[in-house]
């Protein structure tokens, strides 16, 4: 039935020991497993205080957003605004940190640290003036449905700016430090 058609031979078992090749035309023999082999998972910066930090910094960040969504008046939408960039901007570093990204791209002149500095200390200063809005906008209305939660939003947007403070000053003290040395 299948007379036209030709299969591939089996791999041998000296193939599929060496983790097996896969042609790319040129007669050159690769293996599309390595593509990623540069990415380490590097679970241990989180045991540190500034790798807490970054959990702290994302899980408040849920609570905030949780709580004050969705924006019933306008200050929360600032809230909401100043909440979810520090939350993406919380993602990308816990990402270069867990992925080792920073580690395995020194070749690019970056000054990784002063970066996460800069970065921290705008969310930090943000971080104070959304939750004075938010908390600010709702104490008017503290007879309304949702103002419970959306003050709960603006306490934890409190908590998420100290740790936010809290994780400028790691940042700026090893920042120092590596100018020093």
């Amino acid at each position: 039935m299948m007379s036209g058609t030709s299969a591939a031979p089996p791999k041998t078992q000296s193939q599929a020991e060496r983790g097996g090749g896969v042609s790319n035309g040129a007669g050159q023999t690769g293996t599309n497993s390595n593509a990623l082999s540069w990415l380490e998972i590097n679970v241990e910066y989180f045991k540190t205080w500034p790798g807490i930090c970054k959990i702290l910094e994302l899980l408040f960040g849920i609570i905030c957003m949780a709580c004050a969504s969705p924006a019933l008046l306008s200050g929360t939408h600032w809230f909401l605004f100043v909440v979810v960039t520090s939350f993406i901007s919380a993602i990308a570093w816990t990402a270069i940190y867990l992925l080792s990204i920073r580690q395995q791209l020194n070749r690019i002149p970056i000054d990784w640290t002063l970066t996460e500095f800069l970065n921290t200390g705008v969310s930090a200063i943000l971080y104070v003036i959304a939750f004075l809005v938010q908390i600010i906008v709702w104490i008017p209305y503290t007879g309304f449905y949702a103002s419970g939660a959306n003050i709960t939003a603006g306490v934890f947007g409190i908590l998420n700016a100290i740790v936010y403070w809290y994780a400028t000053i790691l940042l700026y003290n090893d920042y120092k430090d590596s100018r020093a040395a």
